[in-house]
């Protein structure tokens, strides 16, 4: 989310005829993506206490408030949605357009409060921006919103090389250890196929308190592949692992819009992933570039994946055409999307 907003604010910020503004008002202000000196950041003065948390929050909705009505924008873009019914609160009877980017799973409750403000909240914004299709179906069912607009995530390019890449027999799955990425039913699917000079490459960390990365190698351990599974940890260049690797798995049950399909997918890897509510298939042409499977048939990805170790012609394919299909997310596009929806 970050990382969308921060290129979102440089393309504004690269128009001739857009001033950018950029409030930062979250518990952690810490700009990591960089932002072009030419986008006025505002933070507030004071820290958000947990502790205090409703005098915070009151504190925050009244500075958000103060913060835009100076300077009266022609529009307003929030991202996140438990951020989204924070800035709706503080927008509530100014006559100000309010845009709203909700990047969650759609069908996920993200708690009774949270769900009651979106429903009662999110028509109040002037329109509403999704990352695929199957969200905007689920929102226009739950009448959120009829002013929506899908628009992915813009897609980091790959600068393939002129020569055939040497790839190595390489599995590799990126994000973080999480239970809903289901890095524990990978590895069970792998030690099944039969492929001895082949390893799995598992990138990510531990999160959310989630303290998966020993009871992973353990899983590996007892299924007779420690030696074949590599666990890289957190890595700052993962685009040289995927260009490093063969295919790209991912099991995750849960996505809003996942980035790293689409960046292994620029680096030229078919994909094999959980056909998840939403995501994957925004990206995934089945059998074109990659391939979908029914969440958690484990038995089915290890078909496609076995298949794909198999076959290098129909893994050359299909990374071919996953490079060229993933071009309609580039930077530019998608941002050009948002301005355009914006103010249209």
């Amino acid at each position: 989310m970050e990382r969308v907003m921060s290129e979102l604010a440089s393309y504004f910020s690269a128009q001739s005829d857009v001033e950018t503004h950029l409030i930062l008002y979250g518990l952690n202000r810490e700009i990591f993506y960089e932002i072009p000196p030419n986008v006025v950041l505002h933070i507030p003065e004071f820290d958000f206490d947990n502790k205090k948390r409703l005098l915070s929050t009151l504190k925050t909705i009244r500075y958000l408030r103060r913060e835009i009505k100076g300077v009266d924008p022609s529009a307003v873009l929030s991202f996140g949605e438990h951020w989204n019914n924070f800035v709706l609160i503080s927008m509530l009877g100014l006559k100000l357009p309010v845009f709203v980017s909700d990047r969650s799973q759609p069908d996920k409750s993200l708690g009774k409060m949270q769900d009651f403000l979106r429903k009662k909240l999110y028509p109040t914004a002037k329109g509403i921006i999704l990352q695929t299709e199957k969200a905007k179906e689920i929102f226009l069912k739950r009448n959120y919103h009829r002013n929506i607009a899908v628009i992915g995530n813009p897609i980091r390019k790959f600068d393939m090389p002129q020569q055939k890449i040497e790839r190595a027999h390489i599995v590799i799955m990126v994000g973080r250890l999480i239970d809903s990425k289901n890095q524990d039913k990978l590895i069970e699917v792998f030690a099944k196929v039969d492929a001895p000079d082949w390893k799995l490459m598992i990138v990510g960390y531990d999160h959310l308190k989630q303290r998966n990365m020993e009871r992973l190698k353990k899983l590996a351990n007892d299924l007779g592949i420690g030696d074949r599974v590599i666990f890289t940890g957190k890595h700052d260049h993962v685009e040289e692992l995927y260009l490093q690797s063969s295919i790209f798995a991912f099991t995750s049950s849960s996505e809003g819009f996942p980035n790293v399909i689409g960046e292994a997918m620029a680096a030229g890897l078919p994909v094999v992933a959980f056909d998840c509510v939403a995501g994957p298939s925004e990206m995934i042409d089945d059998g074109q570039n990659g391939f979908l499977v029914p969440l958690f048939d484990l038995h089915a990805f290890q078909e496609k994946l076995t298949l794909l170790i198999s076959d290098p012609i129909l893994r050359d394919k299909l990374g071919e055409n996953a490079h060229k299909s993933i071009q309609r997310f580039s930077k530019d596009r998608i941002c050009k999307e948002f301005h355009d929806f914006m103010w249209s």
